[in-house]
């Protein structure tokens, strides 16, 4: 693969409240031809109804960031230094760039935050993918990588592949990871961009995981597609901090018709 040409476009909320919302990565469109640009976006938000809605909040100081590009052949491209600031203040707009890339297959995006607040300590990730093919109008359904782990405290890892083929009556099947284990009965939210889910527990847009962490809902029409996750740990203390609180997205890019389903 040519050198790609990295910028990447981010929205977080601020360092106060890098505890209580989750991030999440999300690109235009999830297939794009060999040397056209990419765009990324990394954000944060969800902060209302326990994490269940599609609302942003605020942007943060980048310490304590990674966000990567993870190419087929398994090379990471670190974009977070190409990052460009689009906001007037320190808490408004956010971070924008693009990436490039010619080597057709599965690219994931990844992100991670490792902050401490009010005696908490945030351990986030966010995980989406996009493929890059010769042809929009007949994509290969052949992309392998989708359900590579990488390692993230909690995890969110693809079982279906998020891309090709994908569209309203497929399913988005999980498995959540915490130390690079299953971890089963826990909550996930499937939330569809302007839907906020019901209070407690909402069975159209929420399950429980099985014993392996698997968990899946099928979508109904096009939309971004929000899957996230939360584990606690009280006990878990440290320098600074009392407790520690890890949370999971992967967002996956649902086309209202799906190219490689015809």
């Amino acid at each position: 693969m040519t050198r790609c040409v990295p910028m990447v476009m981010v929205l977080l909320g601020s360092l106060s409240v890098a505890g209580a919302h989750d991030t999440w990565v999300e690109t235009n469109t999830n297939l794009v031809r060999p040397g056209d640009a990419m765009h990324l976006n990394l954000m944060l938000g969800n902060h209302g109804n326990d994490h269940r809605d599609f609302k942003l909040a605020s942007k943060i100081d980048l310490a304590g960031c990674t966000l990567t590009v993870v190419a087929p052949d398994g090379r990471e491209y670190d974009v977070k230094s190409d990052l460009v600031d689009t906001g007037y203040a320190p808490k408004e707009g956010f971070w924008t760039g693009k990436f490039v890339a010619d080597q057709p297959g599965m690219y994931m995006v990844a992100h991670t935050l490792d902050a401490v607040h009010h005696a908490t300590r945030g351990i986030k990730s966010g995980k989406t993918c996009f493929v890059v093919t010769s042809s929009l109008d007949k994509v290969p359904r052949d992309n392998p990588g989708f359900d590579r782990p990488l390692g993230h405290a909690l995890e969110l890892v693809p079982l279906t592949n998020p891309v090709t083929p994908m569209g309203p009556g497929l399913p988005i099947e999980v498995q959540l990871l915490y130390q690079g284990k299953p971890l089963a009965n826990a909550r996930v939210a499937f939330v569809p961009r302007g839907t906020t889910l019901d209070q407690g527990f909402d069975d159209q847009f929420e399950r429980m995981t099985d014993a392996e962490g698997r968990a899946s809902y099928t979508p109904v029409d096009g939309n971004y597609i929000l899957v996230s996750a939360h584990h606690a740990e009280p006990d878990q203390q440290g320098d600074g901090y009392e407790k520690t609180q890890f949370s999971a997205t992967l967002t996956v890019y649902v086309p209202q018709l799906c190219p490689c389903c015809d």
